[in-house]
């Protein structure tokens, strides 16, 4: 499960194994995937199959590398409601095909649970002491080194916000990084974007 925050933050919330948080990394890093689709759309990413055809030429570089990890079909349910999608639910198998109709009968309903355990903790706590949800603080300051490579780099290259995070992306994918690593080592100076 993934959760957003203002602009491009994103965080994952919780994996059920490394291979589902490296999937998450990877559309983070790349800013692509099933996941950001679902985002922007607020509505459900059926990838069937990764490894060809329509999905792979959807999102090519986020394609090869959920295959590389063994995943060959994704699919991404927003967590939301009202054309608005606050994270999303991410199902992954290891064969192409579509969701059956008996896990379909599962992963939809358990969306629609989390989203209205989501916004009810969020309005708890907004009606209790008027501050911002925890989980939703969380999605703003994950990836904290990504945002402070962001600053650095919009200081160094005088650029938007935008421009600096798709020359760390670029940087990250160009030299198989997550945006992550990338993000470490321009705050530990080992990679400078002002030359």
């Amino acid at each position: 499960m993934s959760l957003a925050g203002e602009g491009d933050a994103n965080t994952l919330w919780w994996s059920s194994d490394e291979r589902a948080g490296r999937l998450a990394e990877a559309q983070y890093s790349l800013g692509d995937g099933p996941c950001r689709s679902a985002l922007a759309w607020a509505a459900p990413v059926l990838a069937v199959d990764l490894s060809l055809g329509q999905d792979a030429r959807r999102w090519p570089m986020f394609a090869q590398q959920a295959v590389a990890l063994g995943v060959k079909a994704l699919f991404s349910l927003p967590l939301g409601s009202g054309g608005l999608a606050i994270g999303t639910l991410d199902l992954y198998r290891d064969t192409p095909g579509p969701l059956s109709e008996r896990d379909q009968s599962f992963a939809f309903p358990a969306a629609d649970a989390i989203t209205t355990a989501l916004l009810a903790l969020h309005t708890q706590e907004d009606g209790t002491d008027g501050q911002t949800a925890e989980w939703l603080h969380a999605a703003e300051t994950d990836h904290e080194e990504v945002h402070r490579a962001t600053g650095m780099i919009m200081v160094h290259l005088e650029v938007s916000a935008e421009d600096a995070l798709a020359r760390l992306r670029g940087h990250a994918f160009g030299h198989g990084q997550t945006v992550t690593e990338t993000a470490r080592d321009v705050i530990a100076g080992r990679i400078r974007f002002d030359e």
